[in-house]
């Protein structure tokens, strides 16, 4: 695939997401705007954005290359899912809009405390840069390998020219401009899979219905997994993790939930949250169809030797790099595995998924900082308010931009892996706070709370790293949140007394 046509894909892309910035400031844009859109953004924009928000270059890259190892079993979690959003539309949205809030954690001062506050707004802190570095990094190194390399651009220079693109269509508008700019992208990350399907379907020679049927036959589309408790994939654990997973990484995760506050009442964010909640169902059955075709591809093309994945030098690929392999690569001949077109879709879809949660992250980041850190909001005019937000934003671009080169230093799969436990390990504690904090009365004594909320992920690594050998075999999966967030609620019943609670 030429690099100078990507590149002008991509430049193209940075334009537009430029002139729909623009757009979107033309007006002044204050920092109530910014936190929250003015709550004028419209519910149906903000539901097809949070798509794109929820989806990042890691989904786009890993989801088609799982199926082979867990089939269809992602989709009970994605179940999960629905059930989740109904709680956050129905429990969280009801209290953030009663209480007008700009940022989430806001709440964690009102019920319990300052010492509250400040820990949930941490934990949300360095699990955002930590995740989202992580993602963006994986983003740019394909990007680097496929692109760059060829003609010689460095990665740190890579790495700065995305996160400038990043800070240049969000500083002005924040959420105003991501409700916007998120909606774009989340419609072109999914014509990107479903284009990238047929032309897969096309070079097997299926029509619609032959792909169906070859998907349904193909072994790899098993969704439901009732046999074994001690399955990673078993049905109740997957469900229920994805059910508390959402409350966790969307309802309690500013930014998740900042364009969902930006709607202009209650009702609208409501639809919003349940709608783009049931659309997780159809766009993960469409990455899970990708990866059946793109691994029968994959075999028609011999790329299967002792039945493991290699490429057409029989050395051995990973499941994530099935589909830039063959999105992207040539055979020995020098001709592409797939039609050119499927590779600019690949590019296309990848920067939308990449950009989407990028944007929305140091956004939110700033958003977080800002309000729950600084406390600027309570204390500055909008002129000095508006000074330190921009300040806040590009310290949050040039930190992520310098994690992301970190991660590239680092460069080792199993660090990379780590730093995503680590962060899945955060919400944990937000989870029981809020639990806590919702339905119970009972007064904590603050200044031990954030003592609790740092030994709960500590004894739950304690459990992971020992639970097949202390509980018979028990293999412990997401719903290693659930454990976290219920340890994390035990102890704030431990530090709290039955009185009724003032901040109630």
């Amino acid at each position: 695939m030429s690099s100078s046509l990507v590149i002008a894909i991509i430049a193209l892309y940075f334009m537009m997401l430029l002139v729909v910035s623009y757009i979107t400031t033309k007006k002044k844009t204050d920092s109530k705007s910014f936190f929250t859109g003015g709550r004028q953004s419209p519910w149906y924009v903000v539901a097809i954005a949070m798509i794109g928000t929820s989806i990042s270059g890691v989904t786009f890259i890993s989801v088609p290359g799982m199926v082979n190892a867990s089939q269809f079993g992602y989709l009970q979690m994605a179940l999960g899912f629905v059930a989740g959003y109904f709680a956050i539309a129905y429990i969280l949205l009801p209290l953030y809009y009663r209480l007008n809030l700009s940022s989430i954690y806001t709440y964690l001062d009102q019920r319990f405390g300052n010492g509250s506050y400040k820990i949930g707004a941490a934990f949300f802190l360095i699990s955002k840069y930590l995740g989202c570095g992580v993602r963006m990094y994986l983003t740019a190194i394909v990007l680097q390998l496929i692109v760059f390399n060829g003609l010689g651009i460095p990665f740190w220079l890579n790495v700065a020219v995305t996160m400038l693109v990043v800070w240049l269509y969000t500083f002005r508008g924040g959420v105003k401009t991501l409700v916007w700019t998120d909606m774009i992208q989340t419609l072109s990350l999914i014509m990107a899979v479903m284009l990238c399907i047929w032309y897969v379907g096309r070079q097997l020679g299926l029509d619609f219905g032959g792909m169906v049927s070859a998907i349904a036959d193909s072994g790899m589309s098993r969704i439901w997994y009732f046999d074994d408790v001690n399955d990673r994939q078993f049905f109740f654990k997957q469900f229920f993790a994805g059910m508390f997973t959402t409350i966790a990484m969307t309802g309690l995760d500013q930014d998740m939930m900042q364009k969902n506050l930006s709607c202009k009442s209650l009702k609208d964010a409501q639809k919003n949250v349940v709608s783009y909640g049931f659309s997780f169902l159809p766009v993960n059955l469409l990455f899970l169809a990708l990866g059946v075709l793109l691994y029968q591809y994959a075999a028609q093309l011999g790329l299967f030797v002792d039945g493991k994945l290699t490429d057409i030098g029989g050395n051995a690929l990973k499941a994530d790099e099935l589909f830039p392999y063959l999105a992207t690569g040539v055979d020995a001949e020098g001709s592409h595995f797939l039609p050119v077109a499927v590779g600019v879709l690949f590019v296309v879809g990848l920067i939308a998924a990449a950009f989407s949660s990028a944007g929305s992250a140091v956004t939110a980041l700033t958003t977080s900082f800002t309000v729950d850190i600084l406390r600027a909001d309570k204390r500055m005019d909008e002129e000095r308010l508006s000074c330190v937000r921009n300040y806040v934003h590009v310290g949050n671009t040039v930190l992520m931009g310098l994690l992301i080169c970190a991660f590239s230093v680092i460069g080792d799969n199993s660090v990379i892996d780590a730093v995503y436990v680590v962060a899945s390990y955060t919400y944990g504690p937000l989870l029981g706070l809020y639990f806590f904090g919702l339905y119970t009365k009972r007064v904590v004594r603050d200044k031990y709370v954030p003592v609790v909320c740092i030994l709960s992920p500590l004894i739950c690594l304690v459990l992971s790293m020992n639970s097949q050998a202390w509980f018979g075999g028990y293999k412990m999966g997401y719903e290693l949140l659930l454990y976290n967030g219920g340890i994390t609620a035990l102890g704030l019943l431990l530090i709290s007394s039955s009185a009724a609670s003032p901040r109630s």
